[in-house]
């Protein structure tokens, strides 16, 4: 059951849904499916984002329906019903007579009876606002249910004359997030930052990288959260891979180790990226490689504001990491040369963040009309460059095989921004420092 400040929040942005929507118009959102895992076990059960930001409810075989200026309710909820059985068997249900109370529905039905209900309350729609080839399966049943109105034109039934994609207006509110959800962001952020400084603590040549894994499921779990991602824990060599996740190697001594991880906490994300040795102390040339991508970070951060543009955090990162591989004697020549020619994606091939919220990569365009679009208050970013020396690419032996990112979360505030996930160590001084209290 929802709080009153929960309430009024997921009130708020249906009531913004359909004031962009205009009457005559309904909104079909289904719940997420639940997925197996492998016979007769499912995955633990995530709720669709966008359900879940309009409703706040977390059941599965749920649709809500949004009808503006519907005289019998602007939100309806199809849900099950309370089944004693299947409550003993696979946890409790909200059931329909308590959702209008719990979630601030103004009616209820049983998701059975949705064939039934659902197909009359189209006709009272011009406009259906649906996203459609997410779910091919109820794709379907939103057609079947078309279909039905439009066979019953000659009884006087009004089928729908226009769909319309739900994800281009809710995805842009979704992008600008309230007080409330940058708090749960700010917690998020938190749990995160506690989980990567025990992993800080727990290093030592010898562990494993599941074993640091595990100090982020434990933290994560400890503070009712979840992983909000799989967590990339990748020492020496698979530090310069991106998106690794086996972490199934022993750390060894000399080594620099990355680890991205974030926590997921009350359906938002955090998402944060270390890099640290794994002995506790800096090598020369680690130290210079790390220093440039901080410092890259910063200049990162303090582009983050609002009227600068989406690009502009980038090219602050890559303006001073490209100096930085002239420094280690990666590239020569000009430096804006440099720039111009992509020199440094040899060494840096991603992007410096993206949209952060309910999703990790969370939604809402980067570009309007082909422009980088102008960060303002309550957009949410990562700021993330690295620095990656696969053995492979060439470089003096010093550098080879060292990998480092170094991921915050920021929110543009009204005159500048906010690190939400500042907790977490990242100068050179801070991490030998923890490690080496533990040791």
């Amino acid at each position: 059951m929802l709080n009153k400040t929960q309430l009024k929040e997921h009130h708020r942005r249906r009531q913004n849904l359909m004031r962009a929507m205009g009457n005559n118009a309904i909104a079909i959102i289904p719940a997420a499916n639940v997925k197996p895992r492998n016979r007769d076990v499912d995955y633990p059960y995530r709720q669709d984002s966008d359900f879940f930001y309009l409703t706040g409810f977390t059941e599965p075989e749920s649709v809500a329906l949004l009808a503006p200026g519907r005289k019998g309710g602007e939100f309806i909820l199809f849900c099950r019903q309370r089944d004693p059985q299947q409550e003993t068997w696979h946890g409790r249900r909200l059931g329909v007579e308590r959702a209008p109370e719990a979630l601030g529905a103004d009616d209820a039905f049983p998701i059975d009876d949705i064939d039934e209900i659902l197909p009359g309350m189209m006709e009272h729609g011009e406009r259906i606002f649906y996203s459609m080839g997410l779910n091919p399966e109820f794709d379907a049943q939103v057609m079947h249910w078309v279909n039905q109105v439009r066979a019953n034109i000659r009884a006087g039934s009004h089928p729908p004359k226009e769909f319309i994609s739900l994800d281009h207006i809710l995805h842009e509110m979704r992008l600008y997030k309230s007080r409330l959800e940058t708090g749960v962001m700010r917690k998020a952020g938190k749990i995160s930052a506690q989980a990567h400084m025990r992993a800080m603590q727990a290093c030592k040549p010898g562990i494993t990288e599941y074993q640091l894994a595990a100090e982020f499921t434990y933290t994560f779990a400890k503070n009712n959260a979840c992983e909000a991602y799989p967590s990339i824990v990748g020492g020496g060599a698979n530090g310069c891979i991106l998106h690794y996740t086996e972490n199934s190697d022993a750390l060894r001594d000399g080594d620099l180790v990355l680890i991205d991880a974030g926590a997921e906490y009350l359906g938002y994300a955090a998402d944060i990226t270390r890099t640290f040795p794994v002995n506790g102390r800096f090598s020369s040339i680690q130290r210079d490689a790390y220093e440039i991508v901080l410092e890259a970070q910063a200049s990162a951060i303090d582009k983050v504001k609002p009227g600068n543009s989406w690009d502009d955090p980038h090219q602050a990162a890559i303006k001073v990491l490209t100096k930085g591989l002239v420094h280690l004697g990666l590239l020569k020549g000009n430096v804006n040369q440099l720039i111009k020619k992509n020199a440094y994606q040899a060494f840096y091939m991603h992007r410096t963040g993206h949209w952060l919220g309910m999703d990790v990569h969370d939604v809402g365009d980067y570009k309007l009309d082909d422009d980088w679009r102008l960060l303002e208050k309550g957009m949410v970013t990562t700021v993330e460059p690295g620095l990656y020396f696969p053995a492979e690419s060439g470089v003096p032996k010093p550098l080879a095989n060292i990998g480092i990112r170094i991921e915050d979360d920021v929110v543009v505030t009204r005159d500048g921004n906010e690190v939400l996930t500042d907790l977490a160590p990242k100068s050179v001084e801070e991490i030998e420092a923890l490690m080496a209290s533990t040791s």
